[in-house]
């Protein structure tokens, strides 16, 4: 067998279904981030086969690694995100002996969620009586299962990864004009997205660089390939010393600075 004979066996093996995590679109719709999604799907598969009473089942953050490939701070943050959304509940409790984190989803909300996406963003206020949500949440989400391929890792329309949405919220606070269509710039947002990071953080990110660097001779790198790289996080839990125009602002309105 030549090198290149191998080489396609080996991605042979790492093909087809049996290793392909599928996640339902509409979760991708509802989450807007692939990390979220894949959870998302999980929570619900193994709360459908809870036994216990109260509806919560626990999984250690490794158990959660092995199984979708997401790290402990994916997990937190996608737990953080679906418990906004009210999806979500968190307990702890006893688990082999020991105080552990279990999850709940409520079936509900979710319903409601999933019913809103299907009928293009338009919220609809339903029972569980109703014939939309007496199906089961896996049976809703079937026929809009989706498998990730590198043909729309990249797309611009993709609705998992919020390309536009940050690109031209970066434009509009520092007056450039980047490309939401251009590679680079995506391979950097879909890498932080990957690990968690929602389209609120990229935005603090970039209202925390502006704040900071515009006007400064350091405005030249208010670009993607800075503001989204390795230092993003840093980036987002930096606490900005206000600016003298920022002081005087604050002189003006809040009585408990001259306190």
């Amino acid at each position: 067998m030549n090198n290149r004979d191998y080489i396609s066996s080996i991605i042979t093996q790492f093909s087809g279904q049996n290793n392909i995590i599928p996640i339902p679109a509409i979760y991708l719709k509802i989450t807007e981030d692939y990390p979220t999604a894949a959870l998302l799907n999980q929570l619900i598969y193994w709360s459908d086969r809870t036994h216990r009473k109260d509806g919560y089942f626990y999984k250690s953050y490794k158990e959660w690694e092995e199984e979708i490939y997401l790290s402990k701070y994916q997990v937190m943050r996608s737990i953080k995100k679906l418990k906004s959304m009210g999806i979500v509940e968190t307990a702890l409790k006893k688990a082999n002996g020991a105080p552990t984190v279990h999850y709940k989803v409520d079936s509900k909300v979710t319903s409601q969620w999933i019913v809103k996406f299907l009928n293009n963003g338009k919220s609809t206020y339903l029972t569980m009586d109703s014939k939309e949500t007496q199906k089961s949440l896996t049976e809703i989400t079937t026929e809009n299962t989706t498998e990730t391929t590198n043909n729309n890792i990249l797309s611009p329309s993709s609705t998992a990864y919020p390309y536009k949405d940050v690109i031209d919220y970066l434009n509009q606070r520092t007056g450039k004009n980047y490309k939401s269509t251009t590679k680079k710039n995506q391979t950097v947002i879909r890498a932080r997205t990957d690990e968690g990071f929602s389209l609120d953080d990229f935005k603090r990110v970039i209202d925390n660089k502006v704040a900071e660097w515009k006007g400064t001779n350091m405005e030249k790198y208010l670009r993607p390939e800075t503001l989204f790289g390795t230092k993003f996080e840093g980036y987002l839990n930096q606490e900005l010393q206000p600016s003298g125009m920022d002081q005087l602002e604050r002189m003006k309105y809040d009585e408990s600075y001259w306190d």
